[in-house]
């Protein structure tokens, strides 16, 4: 495994070069002098060197937000529309069944109408 400086894993390695490279191509001065030109590759050897400082911020507990005591807010929510749900299908049940079979038989072997489409 390649060596990545003072920083613990290859992801943070990444994170922090890449937001130097983007300092460096925003006009920010080099912190050592390479034969490279190229400002990714220049952030690189920053980091690897130990030359870039950053500061890992810890989460704190009072940011976490905690579920409710009192369980699902949107239970009753859930509940009235399965009510509503249940009465739809009651009364439209007999509709849905004729609508159904008359569109099928309707559109049963006719060729579908070909219109002209807009280029994009």
């Amino acid at each position: 495994m390649k060596k990545f400086g003072d920083i613990d894993s290859k992801f943070r390695y990444v994170i922090i070069a890449s937001k130097r490279a983007k300092q460096l191509l925003r006009g920010g001065k080099p912190k050592l002098k390479s034969k490279s030109k190229n400002p990714i590759r220049v952030a690189q050897l920053e980091v690897t060197e130990g030359l870039v400082e950053y500061e890992i911020i810890e989460l704190k507990e009072d940011k976490v937000r905690r579920p409710e005591e009192e369980g699902f807010i949107g239970e009753e929510i859930r509940n009235k529309g399965e009510e509503k749900e249940e009465e739809d299908k009651g009364k439209a049940k007999g509709k849905d069944k004729k609508s159904e079979d008359e569109h099928k038989k309707s559109t049963k072997g006719k060729p579908r109408k070909k219109g002209k489409r807009k280029k994009i």
